[in-house]
């Protein structure tokens, strides 16, 4: 039976869960030379600003 409690994931604290992420998260850029790439999955960015219709006539009553 011990062995089985053995095997099995062991809570941690929030505080040991975020260095293992950060952690990781070093282990993962010092690693390769990928992240100096640009990345790929981002869109490009357009104008938000849009064509207002001219209401100059409405406004005037011509």
């Amino acid at each position: 039976m011990t062995h089985i409690e053995d095997n099995a994931p062991k809570k941690i604290s929030l505080k040991e869960a975020m260095k293992q992420q950060l952690m990781n998260k070093k282990q993962g850029q010092s690693g390769g030379t990928f992240n100096n790439a640009p990345v790929k999955s981002t869109k490009a960015l357009k104008s938000q600003q849009t064509k207002k219709t001219n209401n100059q006539r409405k406004r005037t009553g011509v």
